[in-house]
């Protein structure tokens, strides 16, 4: 089985795109074969569907970059249960060394209203992980799943805890209030004017990524814009 899935994922390579990738990633030591994510979601569809899913876990090569992305792409796509489902994410996290694996696998979670609760316990547990990109894929689930009237107060009290040094997880952070600065606006302002634990670097890059997006007005991006430590 696993050698007629490489079989496919050799099909898909583009070796152009694998150095355009690689310095998006400079992070991961992983092997870059070069494969676009919208055909690797793809194929982890047909995985789930065609194959023994769970035996291809078992079996993937964990240090080629595509592999491991596939491997957090089919835990997304697989009909199971969430305690199931966060059990495969337990053992999947520690193999994230970038942004983008971060990034692309949270989305595609797909986590259930019914089980937002069970997932935010289940996150928290990363927030004050010695790796990076542990943090970030916590900010991030708290970014595609949490910013809602329910969670907001206590997505902001838990980034605002966060003391990571790592570019990865400040620049999560930022992308994260700058978000709620987009949906949550009030909120994100009376945490950015009054008393914050966010660093000058993490701060400034809220309030730029507030200022790029076309959502925000232009009266505010002024108001952003002096705001600058």
């Amino acid at each position: 089985m696993i050698n007629q899935i490489r079989k496919e994922l050799q099909n898909l390579v583009d070796e152009e795109y694998a150095k355009f990738n690689q310095k998006l990633c400079p992070d991961t030591k992983k092997k870059m074969l070069g494969i676009r994510v919208p055909f690797l979601r793809k194929l982890a569809q047909k995985i789930v569907k065609e194959y023994d899913w769970q035996q291809f876990l078992k079996e993937a090569d964990d240090n080629c970059f595509e592999e491991v992305l596939l491997q957090g792409l089919v835990i997304g796509y697989a009909k199971i249960e969430i305690d199931e489902k966060l059990e495969y994410t337990k053992k999947f996290v520690p193999k994230i060394d970038s942004w983008a694996i971060s990034d692309t696998f949270c989305p595609t979670l797909k986590i259930k209203s019914k089980d937002l609760d069970k997932v935010w316990n289940f996150i928290l547990t990363y927030l004050n992980s010695e790796k990076e990109f542990d943090v970030r894929f916590a900010v991030i689930m708290m970014l595609d799943y949490y910013l809602t009237e329910e969670y907001i107060n206590q997505v902001l009290e838990k980034l605002d805890q966060i003391s990571h040094e790592g570019y990865y997880v400040k620049m999560a952070i930022a992308w994260c209030i700058a978000e709620i600065g987009i949906k949550f606006n009030e909120k994100a302002m009376n945490y950015l004017k009054n008393e914050n634990h966010l660093d000058k670097f993490t701060f400034n890059k809220a309030l730029q990524k507030m200022r790029e997006s076309y959502r925000i007005d232009k009266a505010q991006k002024e108001i952003l814009k002096q705001m600058k430590r």
